[in-house]
């Protein structure tokens, strides 16, 4: 899987001395210019955005993303206690399957309660009720699986055959959707606007039935929206003419273009050696700070990478490229073969690009492995804070 981010920005220019070693840095300025992108497409459209907390949930930064963005979505009790604690706006939350010691709370903290299924809804009914007897204001939605696979790499896909996300499309009836406010769908992972298109013409037909009767559809995440090739023009086309068409509000839930090319995980070589190609050691590490490099797999960039050499001079033994590691246990911990800026040897600094979303909330402590830094740094005025350092004790209160 090849990442479709990569853009250095003002990172070209940061001295990754100035922090610690590893350390996920946060560039506030770019993170401004990418919800200014959304809050634009918004404004256009009239669709509400919403920050997907699963993907960038850096609360420190919740100030900026309420200068912008209509609230956030997020994933469970949780998630939703995060929301209600930091974020302003609206809170839709969306769990696969809820526990019923939790479906208060999270109609008491949501705006949106979207559950997975409609016999979810049935079976938590008199919980909902009560609730709204209690004066809690919040609408019920379902999520649908419109059938329509989209995605590169299937486990990344909710329209996978066999999918265990959203109800299917084709079984919908109208007792269901009497239980409902609104229709959720998340189809897409780091998709441009065609994916969304074309998903929305299967949907169409299975819910034109119910057009008019919907308060409100939420298009869900996965929208590439603030990279610079994204098709924003025909997006914000497609938004009017949906909301036209169905008389409902339309919801944006991204998360990972919130944050896209916004942060970097600085890390440091640790040792280097030979076994058929150079080998390092780094103190990042693919399985406890960036584990999608592992799940998807994909390669993260490198701020300031070399040209990559070409494959017969690798063979060779030859061509400077070098393979990185991490330094858990685990034979595994392999985050990818690079042409590196700095030279082979312990003490170097480097970066990779676009880590400010999902491996920030990724991070595990698997084998002891410390926990990156976080920094936020304002590229516009050259400001830098250390927001979170996390120490022994940070690992050891996570365990019995």
């Amino acid at each position: 899987m090849e990442t479709r981010a990569g853009d250095p920005g003002a990172f070209a220019q940061f001295d990754l001395s100035r922090v610690d070693s590893p350390a996920f840095v946060v560039d506030a300025a770019k993170l401004r210019a990418n919800l200014r992108v959304l809050a634009e497409v918004g404004e256009r459209s009239g669709a509400k955005v919403l920050s997907a907390l699963k993907a960038f949930s850096m609360w420190s930064v919740a100030p900026i993303v309420g200068e912008y963005l209509d609230g956030v979505c997020t994933s469970g009790l949780w998630e939703a206690r995060l929301a209600s604690e930091f974020y302003d706006g609206e809170i839709a939350t969306y769990c696969a399957a809820y526990k019923p010691e939790d479906l208060d709370e999270i109609l008491r903290l949501s705006d949106h309660v979207i559950f997975n299924s409609p016999g979810q809804i049935e079976r938590f009914w008199p919980i909902i009720e009560n609730a709204r007897s209690r004066g809690e204001d919040f609408d019920i939605g379902l999520r649908v699986n419109p059938l329509h696979p989209e995605g590169d790499v299937p486990r990344y896909d909710p329209c996978a055959p066999h999918s265990r996300l959203g109800f299917p499309i084709d079984q919908l009836t109208d007792a269901h959707i009497e239980l409902i406010d609104g229709i959720h769908m998340h189809t897409l992972c780091e998709q441009d606007f065609e994916p969304l298109r074309r998903t929305w013409d299967k949907a169409f037909d299975f819910l034109e039935p119910w057009f008019g009767q919907f308060k409100w559809i939420n298009l869900g995440g996965g929208h590439h929206i603030t990279r610079a090739d994204y098709q924003r023009d025909e997006l914000v086309e497609f938004l009017i003419d949906l909301q036209d068409d169905t008389g409902a509000e339309v919801y944006l839930e991204p998360g990972e273009a919130v944050a896209l090319d916004a942060g970097i995980l600085v890390g440091t070589i640790l040792d280097a050696g030979w076994n058929g190609m150079p080998i390092a050691i780094t103190d990042i590490s693919a399985t406890c700070h960036m584990p999608d490099v592992i799940e998807a797999p994909y390669r993260p960039a490198m701020l300031g990478e070399e040209p990559i050499p070409t494959d017969d001079l690798v063979d060779e033994g030859q061509g400077g490229r070098v393979r990185l590691g991490g330094p858990s246990c685990l034979a595994g911990d392999v985050i990818g073969d690079y042409a590196l800026p700095v030279p082979c040897e312990p003490g170097q600094r480097f970066a990779f690009l676009d880590q400010a979303h999902y491996s920030m909330v990724k991070t595990t402590t698997f084998n002891g492995v410390p926990l990156p830094s976080i920094w936020l740094w304002d590229s516009a005025t050259d400001a830098l804070e250390c927001v979170r350092r996390f120490e022994y004790e940070d690992f050891r209160d996570r365990l019995s």
